[in-house]
């Protein structure tokens, strides 16, 4: 017979039980705020009105315009895994609510007190009941609107040791702000208010464009800075908005994922945007970003934290690759240049279907800029492109002229380009370093006399470890003993280059390992980087007009025309319609 005076294992009382409980869901204010909101936004709220005391520490109150509920439902409701959201196992495959577990309401009741004030379409009355501790005190009756209200009052009143963890009021009511905001950014459609206090946080009108919900959080200049994001594919949709790279700036960033409405963190997908930026941006350049994915049934699991901040997609890769290819496809646009005016990105509406496939590639949509003559003689670049013609919109050369010697301006039928000699030269030479490197090797010009060069240890050193790689740039070296080298064979990219001074100067960048090197994911592209820079023809060389020509049209042959490897721009645009605001037109 067992010895019940040896028992160690008891089974908890319930109070302690959702106590325990609540800690997964309620770790503050915020976290009672994000799960009041999501039960206001399952229950179809077109507006939801938030107001706090003391960053939500005192007093919390969520109102919303939704569905409500009945007098059965309401008593269940602050039962423990109660929902109405799902039925059977099978239905977590496909869960189209933020909430599902039937935990919110119960968690939050066990750690404060708590009053929810309901009334759905069908009840005369609203029902109202009172909750201390996760305990039911009370339950009322009352008049009211269609919808629900929940007051919690005294956060964590019986769990003291989980009161002190809570930060100062400012910082409590920052939190509430942010996980608001997220909520708001998913929800575009829905109208939000924030009350501290007495005073007025937030007030968004319902809008289901994107980027109107983007400007009415953080103004108008910051929405203009976005570009549009879209593509499908392996059974996922993205749309989207990022920042242009000439906008973007280090520290802080906003970046924002959603996944099926569903707000979630997955710093592999940033890193993926981050990747899709690359020679685009400076190393320490952190753009904005708001991805909205939707995912076939079964393609993402969100049932894998209480949070609901956590998902698991059924192939990630695929889900990076398609992040990463669509962030690189915009920025190979003409829109991701920079500009003088600063235009609004066009409307994104996340809850449409989903994108219509590409019938032609953004490279050869964007050569329709520079058609400069009449436009009825050109004919149909998409015809053209389809049935595999030059397209025609290339027939027409624009007009070039170069300014101080540093820049060469483009007439197009929309305004100007104003293109930086040096740093389109720059991309021009970043790719064909990078092509020469897959296909094995780039040509070289033997020397009549070869070129002895003196460099340090270190320098010595680095040439040693990369000679074969400086071959495939075209650079052949020999060692002279000391502390010189000699180069029998160097790359010829322009006429205007001067050999010795660029391997000296990328010797000695690769050598120090400058920002731009650091920048590079690999060794092959740290040097196409580094020639790239130095071999590039410079600012204040004058160009004849065959060359201007040439590194135009070099130029918009590469993959991402407007950005120079160092994250800078290659070309500034400037409308007509600038110009004539400008002249009073």
């Amino acid at each position: 017979m067992t010895d019940r005076s040896s028992r160690t294992i008891e089974i908890l009382p319930d109070a302690v039980a959702n106590q325990i409980a609540a800690g997964e869901v309620v770790e503050r204010p915020a976290s009672v705020v994000k799960e009041l909101v999501e039960n206001a936004l399952d229950a179809g709220a077109s507006t939801i009105e938030i107001e706090v005391d003391r960053g939500g520490k005192r007093r919390i109150r969520v109102v919303d315009d939704g569905c409500g509920m009945g007098r059965e439902d309401a008593l269940l409701s602050v039962d423990r895994h109660a929902t109405s959201k799902i039925r059977l196992a099978q239905d977590l495959r496909d869960i189209g609510t933020f909430g599902f577990r039937g935990e919110a309401l119960p968690s939050i009741a066990a750690v404060s007190r708590m009053t929810v004030a309901t009334r759905n379409g069908d009840s005369d009355v609203a029902t109202v009941l009172r909750i201390e501790g996760g305990r039911l005190i009370g339950v009322d009756e009352t008049s009211r609107r269609r919808g629900t209200t929940v007051e919690v009052h005294n956060l964590f009143f019986n769990a003291p040791a989980r009161s002190k963890f809570l930060k100062s009021v400012s910082v409590e009511t920052r939190a509430v702000s942010d996980t608001l905001t997220v909520l708001a950014l998913a929800n575009p459609a829905v109208g939000f208010t924030l009350v501290s206090g007495e005073r007025m946080l937030m007030e968004l009108d319902p809008n289901d464009d994107v980027v109107d919900r983007i400007a009415a959080i953080w103004g108008a200049d910051a929405a203009a800075t976005l570009l549009p994001v879209e593509a499908s594919g392996d059974g996922f949709r993205l749309r989207g908005l990022i920042q242009r790279p000439d906008d973007a700036g280090p520290g802080f960033r906003r970046a924002h994922l959603f996944v099926n409405g569903r707000p979630f963190r997955e710093p592999a997908l940033l890193k993926a945007a981050d990747r899709g930026y690359r020679t685009t941006i400076a190393q320490k350049i952190r753009p904005w970003v708001f991805l909205y994915l939707e995912a076939d049934p079964g393609g993402v699991d969100v049932n894998v934290h209480p949070a609901k901040a956590e998902v698991r997609f059924r192939d990630r890769a695929a889900v990076e690759r398609l992040v990463e290819e669509a962030v690189m496809s915009t920025l190979a646009g003409r829109e991701s240049g920079a500009s003088f005016e600063r235009v609004k990105a066009a409307s994104l509406r996340v809850r449409e279907s989903r994108p219509t496939a590409r019938t032609v590639p953004a490279e050869d949509a964007q050569t329709a800029l520079f058609m400069v003559g009449d436009a009825t003689a050109v004919g149909s670049l998409e015809a053209d492109v389809a049935e595999g013609r030059t397209p025609a919109a290339l027939v027409e050369k624009p007009r070039l002229w170069q300014v101080l010697n540093m820049y060469l301006l483009a007439e197009t039928r929309e305004g100007l380009l104003i293109i930086d000699q040096h740093s389109a030269h720059e991309r021009v030479l970043f790719q064909r370093l990078m092509g020469a490197f897959e296909a094995g090797s780039q040509d070289s010009q033997r020397l009549l006399f070869p070129l002895t060069i003196r460099l340090t240890p270190a320098e010595i050193e680095q040439v040693e470890s990369l000679r074969g790689m400086l071959a495939k740039v075209g650079f052949e070296v020999e060692s002279f003993g000391g502390n010189s080298v000699i180069v029998h064979a160097v790359p010829n990219p322009h006429p205007h280059f001067d050999a010795a001074r660029c391997f000296r100067e990328m010797i000695a960048e690769l050598t120090e390992g400058s920002e731009l090197v650091r920048s590079g994911k690999n060794q092959h592209e740290r040097i196409a980087m580094t020639f790239a820079c130095k071999g590039a023809i410079k600012a204040g060389q004058r160009l004849s007009r065959v060359e201007m020509q040439e590194l135009f049209d070099q130029l918009f042959a590469t993959d991402l025309p407007y950005h120079d490897v160092h994250g800078r721009p290659t070309i500034v645009r400037l409308s007509a319609a600038e110009l004539e605001r400008k002249f009073g037109r």
